[in-house]
């Protein structure tokens, strides 16, 4: 396909990559599931691997053709160069083997799994409403679809309660019944569910209680808190400081209520954004804050996950240490210090 690139207008601006892709050419969902698995599609100078995720106005929307290599021409001279056989060089898309979900716990009733970073919880409402069956096909695998390969065969699907951000890892629970979905889902609502999360921020935290009023569109594009104080979903997050990192800290964030991004949001409206957050990382309207961590993913672990079972009602808490990322950072920050 002949490289071209689209330049997101004011009139486009909410829309998804996937509606772009296929208004803007004559592709059918298919051929835009193909592009997207096979990193073809660039968003702002990153590659994009999610049909349903919403543009803004101004953004650069590429479509890139796959790097080709040439062949030695028989009989010619020089060195040969490498190739790799044609069907594996650009991948469909990643396997269950390469992803390290753990199942910390499994019953009748629910699956606690630990998520990796870059493996998204659920397949979006938007990417199953574009690509149906053929999501499976063409689009990365979810939690959702790797874990029923690695749990004993019952009848059912696995239902996602609560779900992490693709580049977030660590505890999720999901429902096996329709009965289980329920009953957590009236635990959600009620707050009785307790979420603790780690996470690396830049600058120097302290304990507090943040609380704001979100919006999907805080004036620039991203989610963030009503600059009016009107209207919005209510948002409280609880942190407290576990380590002082010099210019950087690691701090322990408890959700009491628990709205999307609430933890990048909150944090990065107080001046201390995760490391490697590249949304929520700048006042409104602002200039991004600088970040020396280096660090490629937002900074953030799921790690307690505390609920009432949904059959016996018994109180059961799991909890999961950094990830070796993380920790590696958190090492490094420690020596600059």
């Amino acid at each position: 396909m002949t490289p071209r690139t689209i330049v997101i207008r004011r009139s486009e601006a909410g829309r998804t990559v996937a509606e772009i892709l296929r208004a803007t050419g004559s592709l059918s969902w298919s051929a835009v599931g193909r592009l997207m698995s096979a990193g073809q599609v660039w968003l702002n100078g990153s590659v994009c691997h999610q049909p349903a995720q919403r543009v803004r106005a101004g953004q650069r929307l590429e479509i890139k053709g796959p790097e080709r290599r040439k062949r030695k021409q028989p009989g010619g001279s020089g060195s040969a160069p490498h190739h790799e056989p044609p069907t594996r060089r650009h991948s469909a898309k990643p396997a269950a083997k390469d992803f390290a979900v753990e199942i910390r716990f499994v019953d009748s009733h629910i699956v606690v799994a630990e998520k990796p970073a870059g493996l998204t919880t659920v397949r979006h409402a938007g990417e199953t409403a574009a690509f149906g069956a053929r999501a499976r096909r063409f689009l990365p695998p979810t939690l959702v679809d790797l874990l029923p390969g690695m749990l004993p065969k019952t009848a059912g699907r696995l239902r996602a309660v609560h779900r992490l951000d693709k580049e977030t890892s660590g505890l999720v629970i999901l429902a096996r019944t329709a009965q289980a979905e329920r009953h957590l889902g009236l635990q959600f609502r009620a707050h009785t569910i307790d979420r603790r999360y780690l996470a690396v921020v830049r600058g120097k935290a302290k304990g507090e209680r943040i609380e704001s009023l979100l919006l999907t569109d805080r004036g620039d594009g991203r989610r963030g808190s009503n600059p009016d104080g009107g209207d919005g979903q209510r948002a409280v997050t609880h942190v407290r400081v576990i380590d002082e990192l010099g210019d950087y800290t690691l701090v322990e964030c408890r959700l009491e209520t628990g709205r999307t991004h609430q933890v990048r949001i909150h944090l990065g409206e107080r001046g201390i954004p995760l490391c490697g957050d590249r949304v929520y990382d700048r006042p409104l309207h602002g200039a991004p804050l600088p970040d020396g961590s280096g660090f490629s993913r937002p900074a953030l672990h799921a790690a307690l996950l505390a609920i009432d079972h949904p059959a016996s009602g018994k109180r059961m808490t799991w909890t999961s240490d950094l990830p070796t990322d993380m920790r590696e950072l958190v090492g490094q920050l420690r020596k600059r210090k």
